[in-house]
């Protein structure tokens, strides 16, 4: 192997030299060789590189780039496979990683996971993912392609500054061993990690989310990201979820086949899957400009979202295969089970949601408002009819919660004060929504809301 020059990196013609002709350890093996010296420049060698084990970035390197050769590289990860990792890389700075390929070895769907144990972060409890990036700063993925990875094409845990742009994801993530999703698939960021950005990348046929932040209740919340411009198309469980997390965009996703194929779907596990979800304590969020359809679950759920804004965004389900499907679902439901938060003070405007199994929308909170909203054909499920459909027989004791175009409520996780909302120049269609426009659950008084200029009439 050459030795590095002055500026500490490999020339690139002396190491796709020195790769030639060896065999696939030999070949990984230079690469790790190549990174211990700690070379700044390392040049994947075209072709396929097999892995038994990661490809580990030293702690603490600074300014490392590692990219595929113009011929095309690969990282295969072999049956064998044993680690983290195709890539690795802890207390690095300044790192990009750049056009190649990863192939998992994915050989059947179902695995040993289920979700971590005792609260371990997922970058400790899953193996064989794509790279995984952990305590970092300045870490850019650019332009690599995924597929059958077994458990996530990338995870960035605890990170700061990172960016994921134009990756494609395909074919990856497994289920449990009872056959649901396990949430594997797609991209993961946890643990506190911060001023991230999701953007121009496609994923496509995932069995859990196929973009997640996530944190535990005892950790720091991500902060200061963005979600924008990804297609995101046959997932099993949501598209986007924004978890504990504060001043976060998600803007101009596009999305299909939400809750696909449904027999991959958690129903036992009660994983509706779900466009763009949330959960834990939100604020200062906003998800705005998304549009999707074929959303066999609800297009927002905003369980522990507040101080935020829904803007013009869109979810149309052909309602008469809508109706048929198995998810359960309002258009946007509230939740408030986070005991750090209060659902108050959200913007909902200026969405369409069409075709849902529902209502268009389950409210709890204060302060907020909801305007201009088109929110088409809910109901499908017909329910107020009788004999009472199996649907529809969730809470008996309110019979309007689930026949209401929009239905308040004083307790969606955690009892609520429902009160000071402004429902105002929304257009609701649906099954017998002319009578059910604007329902409440028996004790929430609609008296201390302001409700205008509402439009709602009956579809069949």
């Amino acid at each position: 192997m050459p030795l590095p020059d002055s500026r500490g990196s490999v020339t690139l013609a002396a190491f796709a030299f020195a790769l030639a002709g060896c065999g696939h350890g030999s070949n990984a093996d230079s690469v790790r060789a190549t990174l211990q010296k700690g070379s700044t420049l390392v040049e994947l060698p075209a072709g396929e590189l097999h892995l038994d084990r990661p490809l580990s970035i030293p702690a603490g390197s600074k300014n490392i780039v590692i990219r595929g050769n113009a011929a095309g590289s690969t990282l295969v990860l072999d049956p064998g496979f044993k680690g983290t990792a195709a890539i690795v890389a802890d207390r690095a700075s300044n790192l990009t990683l750049s056009g190649f390929s990863i192939i998992g070895n994915r050989a059947e769907m179902k695995s040993e996971w289920y979700l971590p144990l005792q609260e371990a972060a997922f970058a400790d409890y899953y193996t064989a993912n794509g790279i995984v990036v952990r305590n970092s700063a300045a870490v850019t993925i650019r332009g690599i392609s995924f597929s059958r990875i077994r458990a996530f094409p990338v995870i960035i845990d605890a990170t700061s500054k990172s960016l994921i742009d134009s990756v494609t994801i395909e074919d990856s993530g497994t289920l449990n061993s009872a056959g649901y999703n396990n949430t594997t698939g797609g991209i993961l960021l946890e643990e506190g990690s911060s001023e991230f950005e999701v953007r121009d990348s496609i994923i496509r046929r995932v069995a859990g989310n196929a973009i997640w932040t996530h944190s535990y209740a005892r950790s720091p919340r991500q902060a200061d990201g963005a979600i924008r411009r990804n297609l995101i198309q046959t997932v099993a469980r949501d598209a986007i979820q924004v978890g504990h997390a504060t001043r976060v965009r998600v803007e101009k996703n596009r999305g299909s086949s939400i809750g696909f194929p449904v027999e991959q779907v958690d129903f036992p596990g009660y994983a509706t899957p779900v466009a763009i979800d949330t959960a834990g304590n939100v604020d200062q969020t906003v998800y705005t400009g998304n549009e999707f359809t074929d959303v066999a679950g609800q297009c927002f759920n905003l369980d522990g979202f507040h101080d935020g804004e829904v803007t013009g965004n869109s979810c149309v389900n052909n309602p008469a295969v809508a109706a048929q499907w198995l998810g359960l679902h309002f258009g946007i439901s509230f939740g408030n089970h986070d005991p750090g938060m209060t659902s108050a003070n959200v913007a909902i405007a200026h969405n369409t949601i069409d075709g849902f199994a529902y209502g268009a929308l389950f409210l709890v909170g204060d302060h907020n408002r909801v305007e201009d909203n088109r929110f088409l054909n809910v109901n499908l499920s017909k329910c107020g009819t009788k004999p009472v459909p199996a649907k529809c027989a969730a809470l008996p004791d309110e019979p309007d919660a689930l026949r209401s175009g929009i239905y308040l409520s004083d307790n969606a996780g955690r009892p609520a004060i429902t009160r000071d909302n402004t429902i105002r120049n929304n257009f609701i269609t649906g099954f017998g929504i002319a009578q059910h426009c604007i329902g409440a659950k028996p004790g929430v008084s609609l008296k201390t809301d302001t409700m205008s200029g509402n439009s709602c009439k009956d579809v069949p």
